[in-house]
């Protein structure tokens, strides 16, 4: 792992609390001028990190990248989630399809894809998903062999109550599932699931699933085509987030990641 990857996975770890060059720097095995240029790096990529003499450094409170150390810091076990298996993207047209592709491709059980935005994205019957910046965008690959069910309505009913629980948890609301794959606040849409698949022709087995979730999570709905302003939400409006995107995203995570284990 590089070092400005070491830093950032530290730093939101403890986004909360001013540390130290010198104690970033025993803790990481780094030296001082090492966690000097990483924290310039991570500047120029747009986080946002605040100094204090003789406190140290931290994440400011509003700085919201999505980023795979973001992910990893947020997972109550880390070992359980290999890195390379978590694909961020600035834009996809649309992060089920590029996970149909790499499931195609071999990639393994539980790799997850994640964009800012989406250019064509979908719901069930082809419906458009609108999918601007400040949403979180995420499909992940499942193995038959290591879920419970294949049942359509049972995947997509385990995924919509994983996030109403992932969402209660930490933001202290619980959406309502409307049968059976979007997710409502306050009677307006916030989250929408799709439940793909790839059967093979000759044994009709299923040999992947993706699962693509798609959260207003500080939108702004009033940028949105017009004839979705009255039936769309926002988990938050724009800038008022109390919990960022990489803590929602890892606790869906690994609630798919545990389905079938308890």
């Amino acid at each position: 792992m590089a070092s400005k990857d070491k830093i950032l996975e530290f730093l939101e770890s403890n986004k909360h609390t001013y540390i130290s060059g010198e104690a970033m720097a025993a803790t990481l095995g780094l030296s001082r001028n090492a966690i000097w240029k990483a924290i310039n790096e991570l500047r120029k990529a747009g986080y946002e990190i605040e100094a204090m003499r003789n406190k140290g450094y931290r994440l400011a409170s509003g700085s919201d990248i999505i980023s795979i150390q973001g992910i990893l810091a947020h997972l109550q076990n880390p070992a359980m989630v290999h890195p390379e298996n978590i694909h961020i993207f600035e834009e996809l047209d649309s992060t089920n399809k590029k996970a149909k592709e790499l499931a195609i491709a071999g990639n393994e059980h539980g790799t997850l894809v994640l964009a800012k935005s989406q250019t064509l994205g979908k719901g069930r019957r082809d419906h458009n998903f609108y999918s601007p910046k400040g949403g979180i965008y995420m499909s992940i690959i499942l193995s038959p062999e290591k879920i419970p069910t294949l049942d359509k309505d049972a995947l997509t009913t385990y995924t919509g109550n994983a996030v109403c629980d992932a969402i209660e948890e930490l933001c202290a609301v619980r959406p309502r599932i409307k049968p059976i794959n979007d997710l409502f606040i306050e009677n307006r849409k916030i989250c929408g699931i799709l439940t793909e698949s790839g059967i093979e022709y000759e044994t009709d087995l299923v040999q992947w699933l993706v699962i693509g979730i798609g959260i207003n999570f500080d939108s702004d709905v009033s940028k949105f085509p017009s004839d979705l302003q009255d039936i769309v939400g926002s988990l938050y409006a724009p800038g008022q987030a109390e919990i960022t995107k990489n803590q929602l995203i890892a606790k869906i995570y690994e609630k798919l990641l545990a389905w079938g284990k308890s």
